[in-house]
Order: structure tokens, then C-alpha cells, then sequence
């Protein structure tokens, strides 16, 4: 019997959405932006074999990883990926190395070797506990993207660090929150656009009045942010999936405007 679909959440009209098509059983099409060109002569240049880029990635993996457990910054902002570099810098880094737990030791579990990037898996012994962590790290040893595994956590939870985190400019860590699918679809810098994008109908931000969730399905979960901007207050929503991985991020489009006073 075919698995029947997720009954799909409500969203509010008028709203922006940023959400993985695939995640919700949509059709999905990849922009032009990230389409690749194939020159005659690239498809007769030698690419490395399964095994050597395996290598590679696990190489630069216990590179990145002890980098966060030195708690050096200019060294882990150097492992970046030109794209993550260019929002962020050394500065925000050590900022946010100082509010996550310590790092004591790691184990690598399982490497994906690819054509332009590898997909790494590790877990974590830190000061909090267990941590499972999955990097994206490119042809050149630098990391592209992460995501710690949060399933334990409550939605209400993650959805306060990753506004938190927009708050605060580190998009890169904003980022971290969303599916590995969709981080390719939104990177930071579309994020960083999409946030102030948003102010420019609101006003600045203020601060978030309340956190709770809307609506829920055993696939996802709606969770709504009330927020305070200094021109008016909006709801903000955040969709994430059954691991609390943030599939959708939802901005008004026509914020609703204040009350009259009578």
C-alpha cells in the first residue's frame, strides 16, 4: 500500500517562504544559478578516486575539528569556504566558540566522498554531552556548511537560537540550523538578504515577544515567533521537520500594521 503523504501544515497567507520543496512532497526545481557548465574538456580531466578523496575529506575533517576543540578562531575562520568567509570573520567566530560547549574529543563515523564536496559525520564528547555533527567540506579541504543534530532538543529551542543567531548577524550559524538540503538553496548570504529585506518593511528589530508552537504533525512543526519591530509587532514562523531540522522559514510579506489608537 502506498505510504500516504503528510497532512501539510496551515501557513498564514501574505507570507515569504523559504522552504525545501522536497521535504514537503512539492515538486522542486534548482535554480539556474546552480547549474554547472561542462566544457569538452572537463569531462576527460582525471578526477581523484573514491578512496583518495575519502582521504582528503577525513584529513581536513580532524583538521576542522581540532580547530573547534583549540577554540582558535582565526584558524577555524581559515577553514571556511570563500563563501562562508565573506559572512562572518574571526571576531564573530570567537564570540560564538565562547557560548558552545567545550569540545573534548571526537570520533569520525562515516565519510561520503564526492565529485565537488564530502560529506563528513562525526560525534562530539563535550562539555554538554554527545553531539552528532555532519560537515559539507569541499575539493579544497574547507568547510561549505554544517549541522548539529538537534533531534533532542525542543522545536521551541531551536527556533530561538536560530532567531537569535539572525539577530545577532551570525548567519553562518543561522544557517547551521537548516536541512543540509536546503542550506544549498539558502546560503547565508540569502538569509543575511531575506532578514533585512524584512526590516525594511518592519522597522528594526526590538525583541521577540513570544515563542510557541502553532501547529504540529507527526512530520512537522509550525512554531511562531512574535516579534517586535520598532515600526509594528508580526509573527514569524518557523517550519521544521521530525529531527527539528528548520525546512521553512516563513517572513510576512504585507506585515500587519498597528492599531489605530481610539
Amino acid at each position: 500500500m502506498p505510504r500516504p503523504l503528510p497532512r501539510p501544515l496551515t501557513l498564514p497567507t501574505g507570507m515569504l517562504a523559504l522552504v525545501m520543496a522536497s521535504s514537503l512532497a512539492l515538486p522542486f526545481t534548482v535554480g539556474v544559478a546552480h547549474a554547472r557548465e561542462i566544457s569538452p574538456g572537463s569531462a576527460r580531466r582525471a578526477q581523484p578516486s573514491a578512496a583518495i578523496s575519502e582521504a582528503r575529506a577525513r584529513t581536513a575533517a580532524e583538521r576542522i575539528l581540532a580547530a573547534l576543540k583549540s577554540g582558535d578562531a582565526n584558524a577555524r575562520y581559515a577553514q571556511f569556504s570563500p563563501e562562508l568567509q565573506r559572512m562572518t570573520s574571526p571576531a564573530l567566530v570567537q564570540s560564538h566558540i565562547r557560548r558552545q560547549p567545550k569540545v573534548m574529543s571526537w570520533t569520525i563515523t562515516a565519510v561520503a566522498p564526492g565529485v565537488d564536496s564530502s560529506t563528513v559525520e562525526a560525534t562530539l564528547q563535550t562539555s554538554a554531552g554527545r553531539r552528532d555533527l555532519l560537515m559539507v567540506i569541499d575539493g579544497d579541504g574547507r568547510l561549505e556548511g554544517y549541522h548539529f543534530n538537534v533531534s533532542d532538543q525542543p522545536a521551541e529551542e531551536v527556533t530561538r537560537k536560530f532567531i537569535q543567531a539572525l539577530i545577532e548577524g551570525r548567519y553562518v550559524y543561522a544557517v547551521s540550523f537548516l536541512n543540509p538540503d536546503l542550506q544549498t538553496e539558502i546560503p547565508p548570504a540569502s538569509l543575511q538578504r531575506k532578514w533585512q529585506d524584512l526590516q525594511r518593511l518592519t522597522g528594526n528589530f526590538v525583541r521577540v515577544r513570544k515563542i510557541n508552537r502553532s501547529e504540529h504533525t507527526p512530520d512537522m512543526k509550525l512554531v511562531m515567533v512574535t516579534t517586535e519591530f520598532t515600526r509594528l509587532t508580526d509573527n514569524l514562523y518557523v517550519i521544521l521537520d521530525s529531527a527539528n531540522e528548520i525546512i521553512g522559514v516563513d517572513f510576512p510579506t504585507e506585515p500587519t500594521a498597528p492599531k489605530a489608537a481610539h
